[in-house]
């Protein structure tokens, strides 16, 4: 066992248990030493466990949710929880963005519900704030519960919620100011966050200063080792670092570089499943026999390029049929390979339909 102050000492590489995560120190004694926090202790999740995550979204892909006036007063931190802010009470909180919800972000999940109840705890609101043009999300808003439900079987056939934060309401916080939130307000067991991950005013606390804080506030602290992009495309450049933060790991950026090259096994591979383009269907839908057509204002998320997609499906919540794709800079031409398939299923009839990209 070794003292605060020997652990404090130690290189953080080695703090890395097996398999990649580095474990704080959660319950210190009397005499300065500390132990390891039990992964196997029994949480009670009940309260977040009876919570709905999602909201709603308007078709030009920006958040539904306002803040009302109360919440402003109260500066509650969870913009989608009740009052009592006890949606993610006792639980395991991965920390990110999430945008893409990508293979890195499914191993982050995956670490959080080893030592509890995982959640996923989002900032939104930052392109506002910080003065970024809109771009819009790799993942459709609406379609985010599915992609979450679809990692189940790597969470223990434990579904992760998503609750969200407003950036604007944590970005003054320091980095400590920051943890004691997450520990007084939200009362969490502990948090999960990748290798490189930055919080606090200006991004001015990383990894390190996450597990120490922790360690302050009686949290557990779990840092992830970044999945790394193995496929090293290098025919569409790729493969070179795309910003500054790059270092080869899996990330959004990655993601939304490979849709602008149209290269779909590509993305298939950093997202862990095909990319479903979501559509909405209003008056402006043109539906004759086997061929749909709609205007690019109809799409939800993130496109890939412009130009003919083989090997397509089209499915509303059930499966329509097998489909090629055309999209150029006005429209979206989908082509149903069965004419039949559309005959069962009028599209003036369905609200919503998706692409997902073979």
């Amino acid at each position: 066992m070794l003292s605060g102050a020997a652990a404090s000492m130690l290189p953080v590489e080695a703090r890395y248990a097996e398999g990649g995560v580095r474990v704080a120190y959660s319950c210190r004694h009397s005499d300065d030493t500390l132990m390891y926090f039990n992964q196997s202790r029994p949480l009670d999740m009940k309260k977040g466990q009876s919570r709905h995550s999602l909201k709603t979204f308007s078709s030009s892909g920006h958040s539904g949710v306002r803040l009302n006036n109360e919440d402003l007063v109260n500066n509650k931190l969870l913009i989608d929880c009740g009052e009592d802010q006890d949606c993610v009470l006792g639980g395991i909180v991965a920390l990110g963005k999430f945008d893409a919800l990508h293979i890195g972000h499914r191993e982050l999940a995956m670490h959080a519900s080893k030592a509890g109840t995982p959640f996923l705890l989002s900032f939104v609101g930052m392109a506002e704030v910080l003065g970024w043009t809109y771009r819009p999300p790799i993942v459709a808003h609406c379609d985010r519960k599915r992609v979450l439900s679809s990692w189940a079987p790597y969470c223990r056939n434990v579904v992760p919620l998503e609750y969200q934060v407003e950036f604007s309401k944590v970005r003054s916080l320091s980095p400590r100011q920051f943890v004691e939130r997450l520990s007084k307000d939200l009362r969490i067991k502990g948090v999960v966050a990748g290798e490189n991950y930055r919080f606090g005013y200006k991004a001015s606390g990383d990894a390190a200063e996450l597990v120490k804080l922790c360690e302050e506030f009686d949290l557990s602290a779990f840092i992830v080792r970044s999945v790394m992009d193995t496929a090293k495309r290098s025919h569409n450049g790729v493969s070179a670092a795309i910003n500054s933060s790059d270092k080869g790991q899996v990330s959004s950026s990655r993601v939304r570089h490979a849709l602008a090259m149209g290269d779909m096994e590509y993305v298939s591979e950093l997202l862990g499943r095909k990319h479903r383009l979501v559509l909405m269907v209003n008056q402006h839908c043109l539906h004759e026999k086997k061929n749909i057509v709609l205007p690019n204002s109809c799409m939800l998320n993130m496109p890939p390029a412009e130009g003919l997609y083989e090997n397509c499906d089209l499915v509303n919540g059930g499966y329509l049929g097998p489909c090629r794709v055309i999209i150029d800079s006005d429209t979206i031409i989908i082509e149903m390979k069965d004419e039949n398939s559309l005959s069962l299923n009028p599209i003036q009839e369905v609200r919503q339909l998706g692409i997902e990209f073979g």
